[in-house]
C-alpha cells in the first residue's frame, strides 16, 4: 500500500538508509542569475527543504548560493543535481565542478541525467565511487526505463535510490513505476503540472473547482497520492507557495480513475526508450 505524505516536512527513507523529502523545488529553465536564487531563498522560507538542480540547467551555482544565504543548516536541506556527459572521467571532473558551482562540500543525491549513449555502468561505478568518498550521500538515475535499470541489476550494481522520470496524468509511465516499486527503487516526478500544457482543460478546471484548488495544485496532489517525490516548478512566489499547499485535501477514487485513464501524451523528451548500450 502507498503511504501518502501529509505534509510538505514528510521523509522518505531510501533503498540505501538516506532519509528524503517528498516534496521540493525544481529548477528546470529556471532562468540563470537572482531570479533563480530569489525562488530558491523563497521555497527555503516556505519550509521547502529539497532542490532538485542539474548541471545542464547552469544554474547550480544561484542554487547553492541561495542555500549558503538561506540561514538553514545545510544538514536541513536536501541538494539534488545531476551529470549530463556520461562516462568515469567525464563523472569525477564534472562532478567536481558541480561542487564548485554550488559552493557545497556534497551533494544529498547524484543522478545519472539520461541513459542517452554509452558508458552507463562505469558511469555509476564512478558514481558509487565518489559517494564512499562522502562527496555523494546518495546516488540515482533520472529518465530511465525498464531495460535500463535490468542493464544495471545485469551488471552487478546495487539498485539507484530514485529514478526521477516525467510523472503527471498525461504520462504515467506504468511499467517503469510497477518494476521501480517492484525493485523498492523510489520514484521522482519531474514536470508534475505538464509544463502547463492542460491548464484551462475543462475537466482539469472542474476538479480545481471541486475541490477548491488551483490546477496546479490537483496535479501536485495526484503525485502525492500515488507516493511519488515530486518537485514542482515555478518562479512565481505566489505559485511555489501554492505548490506546497497541498496536503490539507485528497482527490477522492472516482477523480483519481479519471486522472489515471487520461491519454498519454508526454511534453518533454523521453529517454525513457532509449536502446540500452551499457
Amino acid at each position: 500500500m502507498v503511504t501518502i505524505a501529509t505534509s510538505i516536512e514528510s521523509q522518505i527513507r531510501l533503498n540505501d538508509g538516506v532519509e528524503m523529502p517528498k516534496f521540493g523545488l525544481g529548477v528546470y529553465q529556471s532562468p540563470k542569475g537572482e531570479e533563480t536564487e530569489m525562488s530558491v531563498m523563497h521555497s527555503l522560507k516556505h519550509k521547502y527543504r529539497m532542490i532538485d538542480t542539474a548541471e545542464i540547467y547552469r544554474n547550480e551555482d544561484d542554487c547553492g548560493r541561495a542555500i549558503r544565504k538561506s540561514g538553514i543548516p545545510r544538514k536541513d536541506i536536501f541538494l539534488v543535481t545531476k551529470l549530463w556527459e556520461n562516462g568515469a572521467k567525464s563523472c569525477q571532473s564534472h562532478f567536481t565542478n558541480s561542487l564548485e558551482r554550488l559552493g557545497l562540500d556534497y551533494v544529498d543525491m547524484y543522478l545519472i541525467h539520461s541513459p542517452k549513449g554509452k558508458k552507463i555502468v562505469e558511469t555509476y561505478k564512478a558514481m558509487l565511487e565518489i559517494k564512499a568518498q562522502g562527496r555523494i550521500r546518495s546516488v540515482g538515475v533520472s529518465n530511465f526505463g525498464v531495460h535500463h535499470l535490468q542493464g544495471l541489476e545485469q551488471a552487478g550494481l546495487p539498485p539507484p535510490s530514485v529514478n526521477q522520470i516525467e510523472l503527471h496524468p498525461w504520462q504515467r509511465k506504468e511499467d517503469i513505476v510497477a518494476y521501480c516499486q517492484q525493485k523498492g527503487i523510489h520514484l521522482m516526478a519531474y514536470s508534475p503540472l505538464a509544463r502547463g500544457k492542460h491548464f484551462g482543460d475543462k475537466d482539469l478546471v472542474k476538479l480545481a473547482q471541486k475541490y477548491n484548488k488551483t490546477e496546479a495544485q490537483v496535479l501536485v496532489r495526484w503525485c502525492v497520492q500515488h507516493g511519488f517525490i515530486v518537485i514542482p516548478k515555478s518562479t512565481s512566489p505566489k505559485r511555489i507557495e501554492e505548490n506546497a499547499d497541498v496536503f490539507d485535501f485528497s482527490i477522492d477514487k472516482e477523480d483519481m480513475n479519471f486522472l489515471d485513464n487520461l491519454p498519454e501524451k508526454s511534453v518533454g523528451w523521453n529517454p525513457c526508450v532509449e536502446p540500452w548500450e551499457g
